[in-house]
């Protein structure tokens, strides 16, 4: 027995390296500052929106995104088979504003339902060579929005990954969590991104060239799997030379959140159902720090039962919450999110089980529609 005990002491002093480790990595944007918005390079750029069913979001966000201060900009709005007044709307705008393009998509048998031929359509249909992607729900930050994100294009960049931010709703601690989850996973795609391993990107702030579009074949690759336009894309187009980060507070976008817990876990399921088609090694990283989390937490609570070298399990949970926090904290600051670092432990510990019960469900059946 007393092997056991010093076996679990010893793999749990080891979990804890490893989580503290990982946190440790995202200092690199933690501490980051952002790049000043002074580059000369402002390319054409043709903003492409695909909408299902997204009337009233687009009645709000058309005359936002119109707003703009660029010089040359083209709007693309995709009506991908709405039934709702999509079409009428954007017909509407378009009437008064002739750098806004349509594209309506009909259902057919061999992509139906799917955004990714959706949104093919609609970058075809595209003028300019510069592609900057967000969805109906979607209000930029600023009306500098499109500069800020069109003056990465310098160099060999090609893609840029920009942050996808929630609307705050006073007194949810739904939307809190969902809010301190979208921060966790910019920490971790900015510092994968920074240290020369881009793995995915948001579709609701993402950019890219029509030349890396079509070098990659488009969607193809992954066309049967529902989700993945964004995160998938990214995963198989991006490399350590042709992608750029961008977290300067005008570049954000804000988009509605979920307002019911059912309706954000559909959303995830969708979300984490894409993971199994990363690279080999992003699966293997990712899982990594997730595997070190849920163990920590198991294995930290078994050996202080058991009581033996308590000090030094408590010294390595003081030491890990100190270096997670300060990650969070100085990360959530940097994106405007600060008032979700508050409630970290227990939003942490939540989305962990949370995940996992993804995990599962997602084994027995797939999402199978992108809305």
């Amino acid at each position: 027995m007393d092997i056991i005990i010093t076996y679990l002491f010893y793999v749990f002093l080891g979990i804890a390296a490893i989580n503290t480790s990982y946190y440790l990595f995202f200092f690199v944007f933690a501490f980051a500052k952002a790049k000043k918005d002074n580059s000369p390079y402002l390319p054409p750029v043709s903003l492409i929106v695909c909408s299902k069913n997204e009337a009233e979001n687009l009645r709000k966000n058309i005359p936002q995104w119109i707003a703009q201060k660029y010089a040359d900009f083209e709007i693309v709005l995709i009506n991908d088979a709405s039934t709702d007044e999509t079409k009428d709307v954007i017909e509407a705008f378009a009437l008064d504003y002739p750098n806004i393009t349509q594209v309506h998509v009909e259902n057919n048998e061999a992509f139906w339902g799917s955004k990714k031929y959706a949104l093919t359509l609609g970058i075809k249909k595209a003028t300019h060579k510069h592609l900057l992607f967000t969805d109906a729900d979607c209000t930029p930050s600023s009306p500098y929005w499109i500069q800020n994100m069109a003056n990465q294009f310098v160099g060999k960049k090609e893609l840029v990954l920009g942050y996808g931010a929630y609307e705050k709703i006073k007194g949810s601690w739904l939307n809190k969590l969902i809010r301190f989850e979208t921060v966790l996973t910019a920490m971790q795609y900015y510092s994968y991104a920074m240290l020369g391993r881009p793995y995915m990107g948001v579709g609701r702030n993402l950019a890219y060239t029509t030349h890396l579009f079509y070098e990659q074949r488009g969607f193809i690759d992954h066309i049967k799997v529902q989700s993945g336009d964004d995160d998938l894309f990214v995963n198989q187009a991006a490399t350590k030379e042709n992608v750029a980060v961008n977290f300067n507070p005008d570049s954000f976008t804000i988009s509605t959140p979920k307002k019911t817990f059912s309706e954000w876990y559909t959303q995830k399921r969708r979300h984490v159902s894409t993971a199994s088609h990363y690279r080999f090694m992003d699966k293997f990283f990712l899982g990594l720090f997730y595997t070190s989390q849920l163990l920590f937490f198991v294995l930290a609570v078994v050996v202080i039962v058991i009581g033996f070298q308590w000090e030094w399990v408590v010294g390595a949970i003081v030491v890990r919450y100190l270096i997670s926090w300060i990650a969070i904290g100085v990360s959530a600051n940097k994106l405007q999110e600060k008032d979700v670092v508050f409630l970290y432990p227990i939003n942490e510990l939540f989305l962990l089980f949370f995940q996992l019960s993804i995990f599962i469900t997602n084994l027995i059946s797939k999402p199978n529609r992108w809305k």
